[in-house]
C-alpha cells in the first residue's frame, strides 16, 4: 500500500516503489484546469502550463531542456478540465534533479511578458489546427452541446479570442490563487524510496505558502429531448460523436459502466466494431470511452463514415445501444470484457509512467481505491443485470446528444433518426 505524507504546509507527497524498475516517474499535480476558469480566461490553465515551460528565476527554457534530456529523461505537461500535471521520467539516481526542476517550474516561473505574447501565437495555431482535425473537433462541439454555457462545454485550449484577452497579471493571479500547496500533489512510481521522495519534497517545496483550495461549480445538466450539433463541412468523411450523460468517477456504477464500454467500443472485437465496421462496412473507424469526472460522466461513441451513409450508421450504432438495455450480454461476452479490463489495467501498472499517471489522477481526484485488487475485484462482481440496469438509465431519448463534421445540410432528417 502506498503511503500518503503531507507536508506542514498542506502539500501531500506519495511515492509508489516498484522492484527492478530503473526508471522513476515523477508528477507534480495541480488542482487548476478548464473546469475552473471563467469564460472570459478560457484557456488561462492550459496557457499557464505552456508558460512554466519558458523558464524559472534561475533557469531558461534551454536549460530546463537541456538538464532533463542530458540525463536520458523526458519531461512534459498536460492540461485537463480538472487538473493539470506537470511530469518528468529518468533514471532513480536523478530523482532529485526531476524533483528540484519540476518545483522549480511550478514556484519560481518566470512569466516573462514576451514569451507570453510568442506562447499566446503557438496556442492560436494549435487551436487552427484542431479545427482543421474534424475527428478530434467533433469532440469539442460535442462537449459544447452536453455542457451549453458551462466550462466543461469550453474546448481546454480555449478561443483565439479568449486566449488573447488574457493578461500576464491575470496569468499571475490565476497561479497564486491555484498553485498553491492545498492544490499541489507529488506523485512518484518506479525506481523511488517513499522517504527519499518525502525528503525531497520538503526540501524543494516546503517554502511554498498555503492557500485556498480550489473549488468549481458543479455541472447543470437539463436535458428534455436529443439534442444534435451539426457543423456543416467540406470534408471527405464524416465525423459523428455521440454523448451520453453518466455517473461521476466516485459512484459505484462506474464498475458495470466500464464494462459495458468494453462490450460495447472499447475494442476490435466489441460490438460495434464487429458490426458495423466488420459485417456492414458502414465505417473504418468506431469506438466508444467513457469520460470521468469528479461530479458527472459521459459515455462517447465515435466515428467516421462516409456521408451517403450518416443516416444508416446512426440507426445501427442506436439499435445497438438500446440492444444493452433490452438483453441481457452472454456470459462468455461479459467473462472476456472482464478480462480485457483486468489484461489492459495490469499491462499498464507495469510501467512506471503509466502507473504515476493511474495513480496521480486518482489520488489527486480524492478517490479511495489505489491498488488493482479492490477494483478488480468489483469489477469481477458486475453481472449482466448491473448492465443492462446500467443501461437502462443511461440510452433514453433525453439523454442524448450527436455532433457532426461533415458535408450533410438535412438536418431534419439527422434529428428523424435521434430516437432509441
Amino acid at each position: 500500500m502506498q503511503r500518503m505524507e503531507t507536508l506542514e504546509n498542506g502539500l501531500k507527497v506519495m511515492a509508489c516503489p516498484m522492484a527492478g524498475m530503473e526508471s522513476v516517474a515523477i508528477g507534480i499535480w495541480i488542482r487548476a484546469g478548464g473546469r475552473y476558469e471563467p469564460a472570459k480566461m478560457s484557456g488561462i490553465s492550459h496557457l499557464l502550463e505552456h508558460l512554466l515551460f519558458k523558464g524559472t528565476a534561475t533557469r531558461d527554457m534551454m536549460t530546463i531542456k537541456q538538464e532533463i534530456e542530458g540525463r536520458g529523461g523526458s519531461f512534459n505537461g498536460f492540461t485537463s478540465e480538472e487538473h493539470t500535471c506537470y511530469l518528468v521520467k529518468l533514471l532513480g539516481k536523478d530523482t532529485a534533479l526531476g524533483i528540484d526542476i519540476l518545483s522549480d517550474m511550478v514556484l519560481n516561473p518566470k512569466l516573462d511578458e514576451s514569451e507570453m505574447i510568442k506562447e499566446k501565437e503557438v496556442i492560436i495555431e494549435e487551436i487552427k489546427m484542431y479545427k482543421d482535425m474534424p475527428a478530434h473537433y467533433v469532440h469539442e462541439i460535442l462537449a459544447e452541446e452536453m455542457w451549453p454555457g458551462q466550462p466543461l462545454g469550453m474546448p481546454l485550449a480555449g478561443t483565439a479570442e479568449s486566449v488573447k484577452a488574457i493578461s500576464r497579471s491575470e496569468i499571475v493571479k490565476y497561479k497564486e490563487a491555484y498553485y498553491n500547496p492545498n492544490n499541489i500533489f507529488v506523485m512518484g512510481a518506479g525506481n523511488i524510496d517513499e522517504d527519499a521522495l518525502a525528503g525531497m519534497a520538503k526540501k524543494y517545496l516546503s517554502d511554498a505558502r498555503s492557500g485556498q483550495i480550489s473549488k468549481f461549480d458543479k455541472a447543470k445538466i437539463a436535458q428534455l429531448r436529443p439534442r444534435l450539433n451539426l457543423n456543416t463541412k467540406k470534408t471527405e468523411q464524416t465525423h459523428l460523436s455521440f454523448g451520453l450523460h453518466t455517473v461521476d468517477r466516485f459512484h459505484p456504477d462506474k464498475h458495470a459502466l466500464s464494462v459495458m464500454n468494453i462490450i460495447l467500443g472499447a475494442n476490435m472485437s466489441s460490438r460495434l466494431f464487429h458490426i458495423i465496421r466488420d459485417e456492414m462496412a458502414l465505417c473504418y473507424e468506431i469506438s466508444s470511452s467513457i469520460r470521468k469526472y469528479e461530479d458527472c460522466g459521459a459515455l462517447v461513441v465515435s466515428a467516421g463514415v462516409d456521408d451517403r451513409k450518416l443516416i444508416r450508421a446512426i440507426e445501427v450504432i442506436l439499435k445497438e445501444l438500446a440492444r444493452l438495455a433490452k438483453e441481457p450480454v452472454l456470459e462468455g461476452e461479459l467473462r472476456r470484457a472482464k478480462e480485457y479490463y483486468r489484461g489492459q489495467l495490469l499491462f499498464a501498472l507495469e510501467d512506471t509512467m503509466s502507473r504515476m499517471l493511474w495513480l496521480g489522477e486518482k489520488v489527486v481526484a480524492g478517490e479511495k481505491d489505489l491498488t488493482a485488487r479492490p477494483i478488480l475485484e468489483k469489477i469481477e462482481a458486475v453481472s449482466a443485470d448491473d448492465i443492462m440496469r446500467v443501461s437502462k438509465d443511461l440510452f433514453k431519448d433525453n439523454n442524448l446528444n450527436l455532433a457532426i463534421i461533415g458535408p450533410s445540410e438535412d438536418e431534419k432528417q439527422i434529428k428523424g433518426a435521434l430516437h432509441f
